[in-house]
């Protein structure tokens, strides 16, 4: 064996091809977060890195909180719509630091939230949002900024539920973590 060559083994190892990373990050815009199917895994900011190592797409995810309970859900569709593009035994590195927050969701992940009735996290994950201080959250349905906390939990641990005081629709809002 010489250097450079892959050991027999190692299934579906190749060299990198023009395109492919293109051709990765094009898949992965269609791998929606299961428990907000509007919003895909590179919208929300958790694939944080997509290279070629050793013969393989290699990622690095990062979930939304290490306690996630969608975070092995996710990377098994990760890895099976990789697959099914051609990639073979793509190679998944869960990365936990530094933590993932909701500084990372792209605007068009934001627009896609607010369209299906969440309101985006509105300002940045500083201390200001963990010190209490309660953001202006406007209505994803009427845009109204007369909006009200009914709870800190919504329909995840991710979301609150608020009201809005002009439509009176309840809606999730994605905390700023």
């Amino acid at each position: 064996m010489r250097p450079g060559e892959l050991i027999a083994s190692d299934s579906g190892a190749r060299p990198a091809r023009d395109g492919d990373l293109a051709q990765a990050w094009a898949v992965l815009e269609q791998v929606m977060d299961p428990e907000v199917p509007v919003v895909s895994v590179v919208d929300l900011g958790i694939v944080r890195d997509l290279d070629w190592q050793a013969g393989h797409l290699h990622l690095v995810v990062t979930p939304t909180y290490s306690g996630c309970p969608a975070t092995e859900v996710i990377e098994g569709d990760i890895r099976q719509a990789l697959e099914q593009a051609g990639f073979a035994a793509p190679r998944l590195e869960r990365r936990l630091t530094p933590a993932w927050n909701t500084d990372w969701i792209s605007l068009r992940g934001r627009d896609r939230l607010r369209a299906y009735g969440i309101a985006p996290p509105v300002g940045s994950s500083s201390k200001r949002s963990l010190l209490g201080e309660s953001p202006t959250v406007l209505c994803p349905q009427c845009g109204s900024d007369h909006t009200e906390l009914l709870s800190q939990f919504g329909s995840t641990a991710c979301k609150a539920l608020y009201r809005c005081r002009e439509c009176l629709e309840p809606f999730d809002y994605f905390k700023c973590i």
